[in-house]
């Protein structure tokens, strides 16, 4: 179990979640707002949820599209809709789920071990192509700052995704909950620029 909550738990919570914005998107107003804008992550090492240690812009330079969060693994608020968000981009891709990196960036560092993610990820029912990544509070700190969305203390983070398409360095930037079809609608639209 992660944190005081179970995993039924997180699930609801991030049910509840989608299911208000595919209403809000129902109504007309699809409850995000999207930019084009320019990143350069930083060249560092950071851990995966199986402890090996990955170089996070080999991940992010691969041919396929990228999408990207931060997270961390006992939050009970954003975070759940955020991965429930990832786990249904996973399940619509079937069979094909490594053809879509996702990365998951704890903003915790200090508590988010490699076990800890990786039980994290189980809960949501992960498949290849999804990673979960923890490294210094250097590090981490640099990342956040290098895609501007730095918070000093993880209780203020933010709602937001980021999709690399084809061209080095151009990242769609969704601020907001995004549901499921809105998200899958997005990466197709960033691997078309």
């Amino acid at each position: 179990m992660i944190g005081r909550r179970g995993p039924r738990f997180l699930m609801a919570i991030a049910i509840a979640g989608l299911i208000s914005v595919g209403g809000r998107a129902a109504a007309g107003d699809p409850g995000y707002k999207s930019s084009i804008e320019r990143y350069v992550p930083p060249n560092v090492v950071l851990v995966n949820q199986d402890g090996a240690r990955v170089r996070l812009q080999n991940l992010i330079e691969s041919d396929k599209p990228v999408v990207l969060d931060f997270i961390y693994a006992t939050c009970t608020t954003i975070c759940p809709v955020l991965s429930a968000g990832f786990t249904s981009v996973q399940a619509k891709l079937g069979q094909d789920t490594r053809k879509v990196q996702l990365i998951s960036i704890s903003i915790d560092p200090e508590h988010d071990t490699p076990k800890i993610m990786k039980e994290y990820l189980k809960q949501f029912r992960a498949k290849p192509g999804w990673e979960f990544l923890t490294g210094s509070r250097a590090d981490i700190d640099r990342v956040m700052r290098a895609f501007d969305s730095y918070i000093p203390d993880k209780m203020s983070h933010k709602q937001e995704t980021f999709i690399r398409g084809r061209s080095p360095g151009r990242w769609v930037r969704i601020k907001g909950l995004i549901g499921s079809a809105e998200l899958m609608s997005e990466i197709g639209k960033a691997n078309q620029r």
